[in-house]
């Protein structure tokens, strides 16, 4: 790819970052008002690449780049490049640390504020962790490079922010607390998010320390008319900076874009131009260009914009494989209103499923599942426990009268039963009893803030545990990735040791592999580079053995893998008959994990038999009547496909 040229003596232009450090947070935030010119924050490093790309690229990708924005572009508010699901998916497809990415954007890129998403008491992942974890989590963060921490709860529950506002403000960086958009303010049949019920949050959230307040529109809902009238309302109401973002998923967020600045907003979000549109964010030349010459003028130079969105133009092209294939506006959205930065997730995951060709089934269901649910905010978490019973619908074609039949036993994601259970908070308007009966059994919900009931993690225990897993020291950073995801994260240092750090390869030869006659440079440290020479490979063995030929620094060398193209034999598995309670079937295609129940065990209905695991979404499966478990027909890591037979129970 062609990277922008910049003179390498050149000092890098004060940034905002250098503003922050002589000002501080709360100055800082009067400096935002103070400002005409409408301020603008990149999000190419992460929600585009997230919205777009399945949150798939790499850190490789983006080091090139990164010294360009800082030379080129030292007036643009922010560079969001972390948090969200950039955090997990480093660990658990890209195989790459996400410490080392925030570490080398961070020195790559001196002068600007470096922005994360970070889901207030659900960290960078999909529950609720205990108080002292989150602190311990930000306060990393804080230290590694972060700047300004955008904070929301995917319910939109104050109570839920106040640890993690707290925790970024003791660090001394900017709090940008967020109201997360959804249904329409102009609509008198969505009076459950009126204008006054986000005014009212906003008022909340001042109250609670926040710095900049955040409208968070994660599925583009929010139109131009809406958007003028929310930005003026909170404006009248409250004494903070205002930062807008939206997704371009319906074609029009320009617009509300626009208007939202029309009426006074004081920061966006956009995305470099080849990076934008669709489920992302609006052109940022585009705006650069509107705005030109009238009392917003951004003051980023066009030149550079267009320079930096050449090289995301060509990038772009080694990630095909992840695109959405959404390459227009569709007013489906107001239908679904599915967030921009889930769309690509959830279609990898119909993709990996098999369900692909049905994805229209999968919209569908998602807004069933949405009006089942109460109508809720949807962003990660709660889109994600959406998403996932959206998909089992679909995979074991369940209706929604399947669903909300109380007789009828249905085996709900994880996801799912932690949500009733009040895991990730208290939804707006609580939750719907009955199907909140019929998902958690027997089970007691919460009623109060999870943090406020969960124990306080033993770090200490945590670093030693992580210690034994890595056979050596554990930093700060080792230990926050543990206990964000213990398991992606053990399964991301097993990979390490036994492949070495494959986040210096090219991506395309990350992605797709080498050809036989292909040469590659790699750099495994600075000043230290390998020649790699693929020759050829020879025939697979009985047992699927080929031997690889290559050479590094012309030295030759072989190693004997498994060939994975020759598969080894899919598992011949019976199915569950349909109607018949004695025969478990999988719910959904994916691996079989834990096996709670032995041959022989007593069990009633409901009770848990074992889990599936598929992409991000774990299901558990539960015994369909009370019996004794007769035969258990899969092992733990079984790959099995829908209604493959798991369990039988016999009479007891």
């Amino acid at each position: 790819p062609i990277v922008p040229k910049t003179n390498e003596k050149e000092d890098f232009g004060l940034g905002t970052r250098d503003l922050l450090d002589d000002l501080g947070p709360k100055k800082f935030a009067q400096w935002m008002l103070e400002q005409k010119r409408t301020l603008i924050t990149d999000t190419t490093m992460r929600d585009a690449h997230q919205s777009l790309l399945a949150t798939r690229l790499r850190t490789f990708d983006l080091k090139v780049i990164a010294p360009a924005y800082a030379k080129l572009l030292p007036n643009l508010f922010s560079m969001e490049c972390w948090g969200g699901a950039t955090f997990d998916v480093s660990m658990r497809f890209l195989k790459e640390c996400p410490w080392e990415r925030l570490m080398h954007l961070r020195e790559q890129m001196p002068n600007l504020l470096l922005q994360m998403l970070l889901r207030s008491a659900n960290g960078v992942g999909y529950t609720n962790y205990p108080d002292n974890v989150v602190k311990f989590f930000i306060k990393q963060a804080a230290g590694r490079g972060v700047d300004v921490f955008r904070v929301f709860d995917s319910l939109n529950w104050v109570e839920n922010m106040r640890v993690a506002m707290d925790a970024v403000s003791d660090a001394e960086k900017l709090c940008e607390a967020a109201i997360c958009y959804t249904g329409d303010i102009d609509d008198p049949n969505r009076a459950k998010y009126s204008l006054k019920y986000y005014v009212d949050m906003a008022k909340e959230l001042e109250s609670a320390g926040a710095h900049i307040l955040g409208i968070k529109d994660m599925a583009g809902l929010l139109k131009p008319n809406a958007a003028r009238k929310l930005v003026k309302a909170l404006k009248e109401e409250i004494g903070l900076p205002i930062h807008f973002h939206t997704h371009d998923t319906s074609g029009i967020s320009g617009a509300s874009m626009l208007a939202a600045i029309d009426a006074g907003v004081d920061a966006v979000d956009a995305a470099m131009d080849a990076m934008s549109g669709a489920t992302s964010q609006p052109s940022l030349g585009s705006i650069v260009e509107a705005l030109r010459n009238t009392p917003q003028d951004t003051g980023l130079d066009i030149d550079a914009i267009r320079a930096i969105s050449t090289y995301w133009e060509q990038v772009r092209r080694h990630y095909a494989a992840f695109e959405t294939r959404q390459y227009v506006g569709a007013s489906e959205v107001y239908l679904h209103e599915m967030p921009g930065g889930q769309f690509t997730n959830l279609r990898q995951q119909a993709r990996s499923l098999g369900i692909d060709a049905h994805w229209d089934q999968v919209a569908r269901a998602y807004a069933q599942v949405n009006a089942m649910f109460g109508d809720i905010p949807k962003v990660t978490p709660s889109s994600k426990v959406v998403g996932d019973m959206a998909l089992m619908m679909v995979t074991s074609q369940l209706s929604r009268a399947d669903v909300l039949d109380p007789h009828k036993e249905i085996s709900f994601p994880e996801s799912v039963v932690q949500y009733f259970r009040g895991d990730l908070g208290q939804p707006p308007g609580g939750f719907p009893e009955a199907l909140q009966r019929k998902v958690l059994k027997n089970q007691i919900p919460l009623t109060e803030r999870p943090g406020a009931v969960l124990p306080n993690t033993n770090l200490d225990e945590q670093r030693s545990v992580v210690s034994r897993l890595t056979g050596g020291m554990v930093s700060d950073a080792q230990l926050a990735s543990y206990l964000m995801y213990p398991q992606v994260y053990s399964e991301f240092m097993r990979h390490c040791q036994t492949y070495g750090d494959v986040s210096r390869l090219p991506t395309t030869v990350f992605f797709y592999g080498m050809e036989p006659g292909q040469e590659i440079t790699v750099e495994p440290e600075p000043g230290k580079a390998l020649l790699i020479h693929f020759v050829t490979t020879s025939e697979p063995d009985r047992d699927g053995m080929v031997k690889v030929f290559f050479e590094v620094n012309g030295q030759p060398r072989s190693i004997l893998i498994h060939n994975r193209a020759q598969g080894g034999g899919k598992r011949a598995a019976p199915k569950a008959r349909d109607g018949d309670e004695a025969q478990v079937g999988a719910p959904i295609p994916g691996a079989v994990g834990a096996i709670a129940v032995a041959r022989g065990q007593k069990v009633a209905r409901g009770d848990l038999l074992l889990s599936l695991e598929a992409m991000k979404m774990e299901t558990a499966v539960c015994a369909t009547k009370d019996g004794v478990v007769a035969e258990i027909h899969v092992q733990t890591g079984d790959q099995v496909e829908t209604k493959d037979l798991l369990i039988t129970l016999g009479s007891t």
